[in-house]
C-alpha cells in the first residue's frame, strides 16, 4: 500500500511551498492540504503566469491531479469563492478536481469581526495575526461550539445563527463596534457555491485512496516555527503546523507517512510580530527583503528577513522526522561578499545548542561564516555545475542535519529547480 509524503515548511512560514508542491505533483494521484487557513498563500509561478492560493492545494495546475482540503483546514466561504472563481477565469475549473471535508470548519463572518477586537484588546502585545478569522474558528473548534462543512446540509440557518449570537455576546462584552451586513450577504453567497463541489467524508476517502495504492501528497501551511504546540507561542498559528498534524488533519494513521519533505529558505524570514534570532536590521537585511520580494503573497505585508537559524532548523528536522530537505532562494544570496549561519545561541553567557522553550530579546545568535559564491545560481540547472562555495554551504547543512539536501530551487519558476539524484 502507497504512503503519504508530507510536504511542510520548517521556518516561519512563507517558504515557498506551493511552487515544489507543484513541482512534485506529477509523481502523485492526489493532492491534499491539512491545516491552516486563507491566511498562508503558497505562490506558483510558470509559462509567464503568477497564481496564488490561500486554501486550495498547489496541486490544481497539474493534469487531472484530485486536490483535497482536508478536515484540519478551516475554510472561509468568501475568500473560497473568490479563489476558485479566478482560477476557472484561467482555464482551471475545480468543480470536478476538488474535494472539501465534511470536518472543516468555517470562518464566519463574526470570526474576522473577533479576530480584529481580539487584536485590539492586546494593544502593544498583539499577535501580528492577519485578521482573517483564523484564530478565533480554531478556538471555537477547540471549545466544542465550531460549525463544519457539512452543516451546511443540516438545519444550517439554526446552527449559523446560535454560533453568531454567541459571538455577537463577547463581542458586545468588549465594546467593539462592527457591521457585517455585507460580509454575511458574501458569506452565504460563498455557502452556496460551496455546494457545487464534491463535499466528503475526507478520512474514507484518503484511506480508500491508499488502499487503491494512489500517491498522495499532503500539503501544509506556514511552517514548523508557528505550531502552536512547538513554535515560538504565544506568536504563532492555531493549528499543528508539523508532520502529526497530517494525521489528524486527514484522518490517516502515522504507519502511512511516508517521506516528509522539509522546505526552508537559504536564510531566514518571518512575518508578524514574535522573536526572531537572527533578524538583521541593516543594510544586509533590506537587501535579502528587497531582492526576494519578501512581502506577504495574501497580506503584502513585508517580512523580516535575517541569516539562516541553525538551532530552529535542526529543531524543526526533528520534531517533524524530515527526510529530504529542499533548499529555496539561494538566489537571492548571489551578489553577498560573506554569509553567515547561527550555528548555535548564547544565553546568560552559556553556549545552547537546543531550541529552547522561550525565545527572548537576550538570545545572541553565535555565527559561522561562509564565503559568498557570487554567481548567478538561477542559470544552473544541475548540482555539480553549482560554485563550490555555494555547495560548501549546501553540504554544512546536510552535515549538521544528518539528512540529504534532496532538491534546491534557485527561482520562482517551475524549470528553475535542481532535484538530486
Amino acid at each position: 500500500m502507497k504512503k503519504v509524503d508530507v510536504i511542510l515548511g520548517l521556518q516561519w512560514g512563507d517558504e515557498g511551498k506551493g511552487k515544489v508542491v507543484d513541482v512534485l505533483t506529477p509523481h502523485y494521484q492526489v493532492v491534499a492540504r491539512f491545516q491552516g487557513g486563507p491566511n498562508a498563500g503558497h505562490t506558483l509561478e510558470f509559462n509567464g503566469e503568477k497564481y496564488v492560493l490561500r486554501s486550495i492545494p498547489s496541486g490544481i495546475f497539474q493534469g487531472d491531479k484530485v486536490n483535497v482540503i482536508g478536515n484540519g483546514v478551516v475554510l472561509d466561504p468568501i475568500l473560497f469563492k473568490e479563489e476558485a472563481e479566478a482560477l476557472a477565469r484561467s482555464g482551471h475549473d475545480l468543480t470536478e478536481r476538488l474535494y472539501i471535508s465534511k470536518k472543516a470548519h468555517l470562518i464566519l463572518p463574526t470570526h474576522r469581526v473577533l479576530d480584529a477586537a481580539f487584536e485590539a484588546a492586546k494593544g502593544s502585545s498583539k499577535i501580528g495575526t492577519t485578521g482573517k478569522g483564523i484564530g478565533p474558528t480554531y478556538t471555537d473548534k477547540i471549545s466544542r461550539n465550531g460549525v463544519r462543512v457539512g452543516d451546511i446540509f443540516l438545519d444550517f440557518k439554526k446552527i449559523y445563527e446560535v454560533a453568531k449570537a454567541r459571538h455577537e455576546n463577547i463581542l458586545e462584552s468588549l465594546g467593539y463596534n462592527y457591521d457585517i451586513d455585507e460580509l454575511e450577504r458574501q458569506w452565504f453567497e460563498g455557502i452556496e457555491y460551496l455546494k457545487k463541489f464534491r463535499i466528503i467524508d475526507s478520512e474514507h476517502e484518503i484511506n480508500r485512496f491508499l488502499a487503491e495504492d494512489k500517491a498522495i501528497l499532503a500539503e501544509g501551511a506556514q511552517g514548523t516555527l508557528l505550531d502552536v504546540d512547538f513554535g515560538s507561542y504565544p506568536f504563532v498559528t492555531s493549528s499543528n503546523t508539523i508532520c502529526a498534524g497530517a494525521c489528524t488533519g486527514l484522518g490517516i494513521g502515522p504507519n502511512r507517512i511516508g517521506e516528509v519533505y522539509g522546505i526552508f529558505k537559504a536564510y531566514c524570514t518571518r512575518v508578524g510580530s514574535g522573536p526572531f534570532p537572527t533578524e538583521l536590521f541593516d543594510e544586509t537585511g533590506e537587501a535579502l527583503c528587497r531582492l526576494g520580494h519578501e512581502f506577504g503573497a495574501v497580506t503584502g505585508r513585508k517580512r523580516r528577513c535575517g541569516w539562516l537559524d541553525m538551532v530552529a532548523l535542526k529543531y524543526a528536522i526533528m520534531v517533524d522526522g524530515v527526510t529530504k530537505l529542499i533548499m529555496m532562494k539561494a538566489d537571492v544570496m548571489n551578489d553577498f561578499d560573506t554569509i553567515k549561519v547561527a550555528e548555535a545561541y548564547e544565553i546568560d553567557g552559556r553556549r545552547v545548542m537546543e531550541f529552547p522553550y522561550d525565545i527572548q530579546d537576550d538570545v545572541k545568535p553565535v555565527y559561522r561564516e561562509f564565503k559568498g559564491w557570487k554567481t548567478d545560481l538561477k542559470q544552473v540547472r544541475r548540482y555539480e555545475d553549482f560554485p563550490a562555495e555555494f555547495k560548501t554551504y549546501v553540504e554544512y547543512i546536510e552535515r549538521e542535519t544528518g539528512v540529504p539536501v534532496a532538491i534546491i530551487s534557485v527561482g520562482p519558476d517551475r524549470d528553475e529547480t535542481i532535484v538530486r539524484q
